[in-house]
C-alpha cells in the first residue's frame, strides 16, 4: 500500500547510478532534470508532523547519448546539519514547531520577533531548483536558498534574499522570458517599512563565476504591491506572466502576521498562521513589467484558493491567464503525514467531506475598458472562451471563469510557449487521494484529455522537454520518475511521446528513489 512509503526515510545514492533502459531514449535527449522535495522526516526519535516539512533531497537524471543516469544527496542546508548532529529535528518547519528549552529566556527575544514580523525560517528548501543567471538553487518560500552544483548536487553556499533586496518569503515557482532573465515574487513583512509584495527581476549575465559573485547582486525591483490588508497578506505560491504583464492574484488565503510572529509563544506551527476567509473576494492585480505601473482598473472574482498558475497571454486586447482553483485551503491539511498514511478507504472516508478537487479555470482580463460601460455588459470579445469579465457599478470588473478541466495538479506546458498562446498542459490527476498514480494532457482546444497509469505506480509532476527545431508544440517527450510499490518493480524514469502519451522508453534504476515535488531540465549545453 502506498502507507508503505509515506513518512519513510529517503536514502541518498551520491554516485551515479547507471540505469538499465529499455526502449529508445532519444538521442537529441541530452540533458539533467533536477529534481526536489522531502526525503527525511525522521531524525532519530523524533519526526515532523507534515509531508512538507521533510528534509530535502535532490535527485538528478541524466540523459546522455541514449543511456540515464541517477543521483540523490540530501541537500547539506543549516537545517540538515543542526538535526544531523543533534540526532534529533532542533530547527521548526511550517507544520512542525520546535520549542526551545524553557531554562533559555525565549521572552527576552519576545521584543526582537515582534519587531522582526516573522521569525528566523528554516533553510531546508525543499520545493524547487530556481535558476538566476547561471546559478542554481533549491529553493522554497522563505528567505533562503542554497545554491548547488547541478551536476554533483553538493552545495555551493547559502543565499539570503534579505542581502540583496528587502524580501521575507519569495516564491518557487519564477519565470524565465526569452532572453533567459528571471522574474520572481515576494513578500516584504513590517520590517522593511511598508509591508508589501514585490516583483524582481534577475538578468540573464548576473553571474560572475570567476571572482564567485552570485547572481542577485544584480536584482532589480519592477514594482512593489501594497497589502490589501496591513496585517494580513495573501498567501501566493506562484504568479503569471505575459510578454507585456505580470498576474498576481491577490487570494483571500491569507497569512496572519501577528499570530506569525508570536507562534513560538503559543505553541502553535507556522501553518496554524494561515486562514482563508471565503466571505472574501479575491482582487487581480494586473502589472505592466517595462513601467513597473499596476492597470488601474479592478478586477475581482469569487474567493478562491490557488497554488499552480499553468500559462498566461494576451489576445486581442485580452490578458488570458489559466490557473489550478479550489474552494478551500483544505489541500493543505491532507498532507499532514497522519493523514496520508490512513488507509485509502479511511483517508476516503474522512476526507471526502472537505475534499476540494482541483479545477483547471480560465480568466480572461479586458485591457481597454470604457468607464461609460453599462453595468452587467461582459466585456470580454474573444470566441474561443465562456469566460466573462461584467461591469460593475462601481467601475471595476467582475471575472467570471471557464472551466477547463477537473482533476489536474502541478501543471506543466511546453515552456517555449510560456507567455504566449498555447494548447496543452501536463499534470497529475488528483481525484479522492492526494497521491497521484496517474499523469495526463489537457488539449485547451478541444476539452480531451489524455493519461498514462499502470499499476502499483506513482509518478511524479510531469516535465516537457521539446523536440529541437520543433514546430509544433507537443512536439517532443514527457518525463516523469515513478516510484513502484511493488518489490519487484525498481523505480524508473518514464519518457513519453507527449502527442500520445505512449511510452518510448523507461530507465529502471537500481536505487532508492522517493517521491518528490518540482524539477527543473538543463539541456547539456547550459551547465558546460
Amino acid at each position: 500500500m502506498f502507507q508503505s512509503i509515506i513518512g519513510k526515510n529517503g536514502t541518498e545514492s551520491p554516485e551515479p547510478v547507471k540505469a538499465e533502459v529499455t526502449g529508445c531514449v532519444p538521442e537529441w535527449l541530452q540533458g539533467t532534470l533536477l529534481r526536489n522535495g522531502p526525503g527525511l522526516f525522521k531524525v532519530g526519535d523524533t519526526e515532523y508532523n507534515h509531508w512538507f516539512d521533510g528534509m530535502a533531497l535532490i535527485h538528478s537524471f541524466t540523459f546522455k547519448d541514449g543511456d540515464v543516469y541517477y543521483r540523490s544527496k540530501f541537500l547539506r542546508s543549516d537545517t540538515f546539519k543542526k538535526n544531523t548532529q543533534a540526532n534529533k529535528i532542533v530547527v521548526s518547519e511550517f507544520g512542525t514547531m520546535i520549542y526551545p528549552d524553557p531554562c533559555k529566556n525565549i521572552f527576552s527575544k519576545a521584543f526582537s520577533y515582534l519587531l522582526a514580523a516573522i521569525p528566523d525560517f528554516t533553510d531546508n528548501n525543499l520545493i524547487n531548483i530556481i535558476r538566476y543567471g547561471e546559478d542554481y538553487y533549491a529553493s522554497s518560500e522563505v528567505n533562503y536558498m542554497n545554491q548547488i552544483d547541478p551536476m554533483t548536487l553538493d552545495v555551493i553556499g547559502k543565499m539570503n534574499y534579505r542581502n540583496h533586496i528587502a524580501l521575507n518569503m519569495a516564491t518557487s515557482h519564477p519565470h524565465y522570458d526569452d532572453e533567459g532573465n528571471t522574474y520572481n515574487m515576494g513578500t516584504a513583512l513590517m520590517r522593511f517599512g511598508m509591508p508589501n509584495y514585490v516583483i524582481f527581476k534577475v538578468p540573464v549575465n548576473a553571474s560572475d563565476k570567476e571572482h564567485k559573485k552570485p547572481a542577485l547582486r544584480k536584482v532589480k525591483q519592477v514594482c512593489n504591491i501594497p497589502f490589501r490588508s496591513t496585517l494580513f497578506p495573501s498567501y501566493f505560491h506562484s504568479f503569471g506572466m505575459t510578454e507585456n504583464y505580470i498576474i498576481f492574484v491577490e487570494q483571500p488565503f491569507k497569512l496572519d502576521i501577528v499570530r506569525l510572529a508570536t507562534a513560538i509563544f503559543r505553541s502553535a506551527n507556522w501553518a496554524s498562521c494561515l486562514r482563508y476567509d471565503k466571505e472574501d473576494l479575491t482582487l487581480i492585480h494586473l502589472v505592466d513589467k517595462k513601467t513597473g505601473k499596476a492597470v488601474s482598473t479592478k478586477f475581482y472574482t469569487d474567493a478562491l484558493v490557488v497554488f499552480h498558475h499553468i500559462n498566461a497571454y494576451e489576445d486581442d486586447g485580452h490578458v488570458v491567464f489559466d490557473m489550478v482553483t479550489y474552494k478551500d485551503s483544505n489541500l493543505y491539511e491532507m498532507f499532514y503525514l497522519a493523514n496520508l498514511r490512513k488507509e485509502t478507504h479511511e483517508f476516503i472516508e474522512s476526507n471526502k467531506v472537505n475534499f476540494s478537487p482541483p479545477v483547471c479555470q480560465r480568466f480572461v482580463l479586458p485591457l481597454t475598458v470604457d468607464k461609460d460601460t453599462p453595468n452587467g455588459t461582459n466585456l470580454v470579445r474573444l470566441k474561443d472562451t465562456t469566460a466573462k469579465t461584467v461591469m460593475q457599478g462601481d467601475g471595476s470588473l467582475y471575472c467570471l471563469p471557464d472551466t477547463i478541466f477537473e482533476g489536474l495538479e502541478l501543471p506543466g506546458i511546453n515552456y517555449k510557449f510560456n507567455g504566449k498562446k498555447y494548447r496543452y498542459f501536463y499534470g497529475s490527476r488528483v481525484e479522492w487521494t492526494p497521491h497521484p498514480n496517474k499523469i495526463g494532457k489537457g488539449d485547451i482546444v478541444t476539452r480531451k484529455y489524455i493519461e498514462w497509469t499502470e499499476e502499483d505506480c506513482y509518478p511524479s509532476e510531469p516535465v516537457f522537454v521539446a523536440t529541437p527545431g520543433a514546430v509544433e508544440e507537443d512536439d517532443g517527450v514527457i518525463l516523469s520518475s515513478v516510484v513502484s510499490l511493488n518489490p519487484k518493480k525498481s523505480p524508473f524514469m518514464l519518457v513519453l511521446n507527449a502527442k500520445t502519451f505512449e511510452e518510448i522508453a523507461r530507465a529502471s534504476i537500481d536505487a532508492s528513489i522517493h517521491m518528490d515535488l518540482h524539477g527543473h531540465f538543463i539541456p547539456t549545453q547550459s551547465t558546460n
